[in-house]
């Protein structure tokens, strides 16, 4: 037995957790962020600190932000690996609410341990308790009860073992990940017990790769050889499988077009025969056409959100469609051909289930056709010259900047959706854009997990204004921990795509400029507002290109620079230099307004509610 708190009980057995697939083991925890407070300092603070590096400790300056950097750190880690985030009590905890939900959306790995009020209530009300009325085993905490996969409150040491064994099974579950919170009640943190040595013993999570059910995977094989205009969906199952050979191989082998979501960019590397690129919403034109097509649609890993499904308007009415994913919950939807699996081995079994079958030369030659088109298309974007800069030419620069071994991440705004349409990935993990939750803030935070996790890979951060207003100090984080970033911080002096969604739906732009109030609204002149003052005041080196050359100047110095730099572009919030994916989304319309505008956007978004598909056709 060894007499330990609580705190240093759960600090030494995460330190002992290992993850292994395909023979390869690696920690499954490579560090623990955290912000300390009354609430977690003497029991998790004092076992971190004399952990004797077991778990390295990694000081965050915002709690959404720190979960933001284990997301991108298990992502970048396939979900191998992750980070643990502690806060306290009260604020810092509730802040790590969208950072949980975040990663729950995106199927990604986190572990939480919020301090919590006084297990034993001697002292209560203690300082940031909520004093719920109808019970006094509420917190703040029970906030990150829907945004976990798992969730717990440690009000005992004897509770501690199976909510640490709880937490590890869903952690390291591809079907079941997502946050996990342990909370902890910030008396039983340092209180001792003694514990069974056997808790800290090195322990190995084998992560399954699941073959498909042999009778589905006939029914599967029989679908898609029926189909003369298949389309894959590659999703972000296909990137943490590690599945993109078995892929490539697959399409190859039968001439199947690969199109993508966010998480599945890079699936395929550009320029490759059978790479249509983005499909749905922020689509290719390419890709959209074929999906309006399809009469199988082969989705790999993929969870079908509105995105990529063009608020289910991109798909044709009878086309039937094989799932492959890991989860049951995605595999199940668009009445889909279930297929529940790992991405790797599903993939390589159609692979042999399907011979003798493939997709005619004519529609091979019309992808190609498609394609080409649509690199044209990007080519114009990406050349495009001018003060101020448009983001295309942006996007542009800072793709080829990145080269083969670069890494780009973003979040929101009207950049995912430009990067989603334009950016040419060389492979997988080149690509980090979270859309799931859309979560602005996330960019220099997830950036900096990405790299935390790939030292070895250049990491740009394409950020917005609106986004770096919101959560830019992980920058201090990045600078600190001597881990370089180059963040590309693009002004154009408020929101953009929500501004061009705005007057769309007849809201007239309202709240997406950031400029002094004047006499219609925030319509005066521009605030005094200096951005790359202010990155380079948190520490980072500033450069500010004035033209596209600069930028690419900028771009290089940036890439060979040892420390963390920031580029600083203007563009215009008006322009619209992007190639349309001619695909919709539903945002709805007020159906009673007064302006002409409105009546307009409601006229058309009548007609494109006619498009939807239930999509309920049975798969065979």
């Amino acid at each position: 037995m060894t007499r330990l708190t609580v705190a240093q009980a759960v600090v030494r057995f995460l330190a002992a957790q290992w993850s292994e697939r395909d023979g390869v083991e690696r920690r499954f925890f490579a560090g623990c962020t955290g912000i300390f407070g009354h609430g977690n300092v003497a029991g998790v603070g004092q076992a971190l600190a004399t952990a004797a590096g077991d778990l390295p400790y990694h000081l965050s300056r915002n709690e959404q932000a720190m979960v933001h950097t284990a997301a991108g750190y298990a992502r970048a880690s396939n979900r191998l690996a992750t980070l643990a985030c502690t806060s306290s009590i009260g604020p810092g905890a509730t802040n790590m609410v969208t950072g949980a939900a975040a990663a729950t959306i995106n199927r990604l790995p986190v572990l939480l341990l919020p301090g919590d009020i006084f297990a034993t209530r001697v002292a209560s009300p203690v300082l940031q308790e909520l004093e719920d009325p109808r019970s006094y085993d509420v917190s703040v905490n029970d906030c990150l009860r829907p945004v976990s996969r798992f969730w717990d409150r440690i009000n005992r040491p004897e509770q501690l073992p199976p909510a640490l064994l709880a937490a590890m099974r869903v952690l390291t579950d591809p079907a079941e990940t997502g946050a996990v919170t342990l909370a902890l009640p910030q008396d039983v943190q340092a209180e001792a017990y003694d514990w069974p040595d056997e808790l800290f013993a090195r322990r190995v999570w084998h992560i399954p790769r699941p073959r498909p059910e042999r009778s589905a995977l006939a029914r599967a094989a029989e679908l898609i050889t029926s189909s003369a205009r298949p389309l894959i969906v590659a999703g972000g199952g296909v990137i943490y499988s590690e599945a993109a050979e078995e892929l490539r191989a697959f399409a190859e082998r039968y001439g199947v077009p690969v199109a993508e979501t966010h998480a599945g960019k890079g699936a395929l590397p550009h320029g490759h025969p059978l790479a249509v690129g983005a499909v749905g919403a922020t689509g290719t034109t390419a890709a959209n056409a074929l999906a309006r097509e399809a009469d199988v649609v082969i989705g790999v890993g993929t969870r079908y959100s509105d995105f990529t499904t063009a608020s289910r308007t991109i798909f044709a009415p009878d086309a039937r469609f094989v799932n492959l994913n890991v989860t049951g919950f995605d595999a199940a939807k668009l009445s889909g051909l279930q297929l529940v699996a790992d991405a790797r081995e599903g993939l390589a079994e159609l692979a042999e289930a399907c011979e003798g079958w493939g997709t005619p030369a004519a529609y091979r030659e019309r992808t190609a056709g498609l394609v080409r088109a649509w690199d044209a298309a990007v080519d114009a974007a990406y050349g495009l010259e001018g003060s101020p800069i448009s983001q295309a030419a942006v996007i542009g620069a800072v793709n080829a900047a990145a080269g083969d071994d670069g890494v780009v991440v973003c979040a929101a705004g009207s950049m995912p959706g430009d990067l989603h349409k334009l950016w040419r990935p060389s492979g997988p993990g080149c690509y980090h854009v979270e859309y799931g939750y859309s979560c602005m803030g996330y960019e220099v935070a997830g950036g900096l997990g990405v790299k935390m996790a790939a030292p070895e890979r250049e990491v740009f951060v394409l950020v917005g204004d609106g986004s770096y207003l919101m959560m830019a100090q992980e920058l201090v984080t990045a600078v600190s921990e001597g881990v370089k970033l180059v963040v590309v911080l693009v002004d154009n002096s408020g929101f953009a795509s929500i501004g061009r969604l705005s007057e769309s739906v007849g809201a007239e732009r309202l709240g997406t400029a950031y400029a002094y109030r004047g006499g219609g609204g925030f319509d005066g002149g521009p605030l005094p507002v200096d951005l790359a003052a202010n990155a380079a005041s948190l520490g980072a080196t500033v450069l500010r290109p004035e033209s596209v050359a600069d930028l690419r100047k900028a771009l290089d110095a940036a890439r060979s620079a040892a420390e963390t730099t920031v580029v600083y572009v203007r563009t215009d919030r008006l322009a619209d230099d992007v190639p349309s994916s001619e695909a919709w989304w539903d945002v709805p319309v007020a159906q009673v307004a007064t302006t002409s505008a409105t009546g307009a956007a409601l006229e058309e978004y009548t007609a494109n509610k006619r498009a939807q598909h239930p999509h309920l056709t049975p798969p065979v």
